[in-house]
């Protein structure tokens, strides 16, 4: 260690240790880049050859930035960091393919009160596997030691991707029309939203994450960190396949919607048009484990929850009625459990009850109705 370091690292920053976590996760960053990549990791700018977007007739550029939210103090309760990077990436990357964007690359942003070497590679290694999964390039990020201001052990995450879409492929609300099928795609669990209130729950109960839960199987550490399901691939290959086409030649898939926070109503009405409405039928799946044993501890219906949590229900596709058997039996077979939960109506009705738009998006509305299945 030079003298400078040495002198920085009496304040608390290691750089030595920094240098480490790079060598750690250098080999799982590599994976995920293909020759479009230049410079390797290290360099102090990300740099991605976009030439291939010379093919499009109009390529539109689709970026996402997110976090992983307070999930990541269970992470850190447990002393399990190998999940988190997976629900960074599903977080950014699953709202790009929402367009039917293809993501090209993403960084990442690590804060921490100590670098910790092998901790750090466990979080990028997940992120690493994560954008190999879903296709995106790893170019670069940044892991900044923060002591006095984070704890030892405390940490957040970041990133931010950038995707592309030819022009008149992309997923919007005006491609909506009366009578389409609402499908729904499951959840691998809680993803990435909720989590201060599955935290004040559980601190109610004086209940641990170390804690041995006989309806979860597992420690509710573990059972809470499953990690967020990644629809990106899946989805794109079905975007992209000619059989599944509506008249006009463009995907059957209309609209698609990531159930993240604001819950189940609030992100499905945003991406429908205003003047549309949707009747979500609860009767049409059964909650997962998870959220009715959470319930269960809170007192709370899962009704009640259904702005907090997804409850089973990760993404949401808006599609052509007469496609959507085949779309349906597309998604199960690439891996996403997919069903029919309504349907799309433009008829005049009172709105009363209903969720319309969220974030800030005047769109459609839509209400949960009936009862769960058992």
């Amino acid at each position: 260690m030079s003298e400078n370091a040495s002198i920085y690292a009496q304040s608390g920053v290691d750089t030595a240790a920094g240098d480490l976590a790079v060598e750690l996760m250098k080999s799982a960053v590599a994976r995920t880049q293909g020759p479009e990549v230049l410079g390797g990791v290290g360099g102090f700018a990300g740099m991605f050859d976009a030439s291939a977007l010379l093919g499009y007739r109009r390529p539109l550029l689709a970026s996402s930035t997110d976090g992983v939210g307070t999930k990541v103090a269970i992470a850190q309760a447990i002393d399990k960091h190998d999940t988190i990077g997976q629900d960074l990436v599903a977080m950014v990357v699953d709202d790009i393919v929402v367009v039917g964007a293809k993501p090209l690359f993403m960084t990442d942003y690590i804060a921490c009160g100590k670098v910790v070497p092998e901790r750090i590679a466990d979080i990028v290694r997940g992120i690493a596997g994560a954008c190999e999964a879903t296709g995106t390039a790893l170019v670069g990020g940044e892991t900044a030691e923060h002591p006095g201001l984070l704890g030892p052990d405390e940490y957040d995450v970041a990133g931010a991707a950038t995707g592309v879409v030819e022009a008149d492929r992309m997923l919007a609300p005006d491609r909506v029309r009366d009578g389409d099928v609402v499908l729904a795609m499951a959840a691998s669990g809680l993803h990435s939203n909720g989590f201060s209130l599955v935290r004040h729950i559980l601190a109610e109960r004086g209940i641990a994450y170390t804690d041995r839960s006989a309806e979860l199987g597992a420690s509710y550490g573990e059972a809470l960190l499953t990690p967020t399901a990644l629809y990106t691939a899946p989805l794109l290959r079905v975007l992209e396949d000619p059989e599944l086409a509506g008249a006009d030649g463009t995907s059957a898939v209309h609209v698609l919607s990531h159930v993240t926070g604001g819950g189940i109503a609030a992100n499905l009405a945003r991406v429908l048009p205003r003047g549309a409405w949707v009747e979500v039928d609860r009767a049409s799946w059964s909650p997962l484990p998870v959220f009715r044993h959470l319930a269960e501890l809170g007192a709370h219906s899962l009704e009640s929850l259904e702005g907090a949590w997804n409850l089973g229900i990760g993404m949401f596709a808006v599609v052509d009625a007469a496609k959507a058997p085949q779309l349906a039996a597309a998604l199960t077979a690439e891996g996403l459990d997919t069903w029919v939960v309504g349907a799309v109506s433009t008829s005049s009705r009172d709105l009363a009850g209903f969720e319309q738009g969220a974030k800030g998006v005047d769109g459609g509305a839509v209400r949960l109705v009936g009862s769960y299945a058992g």
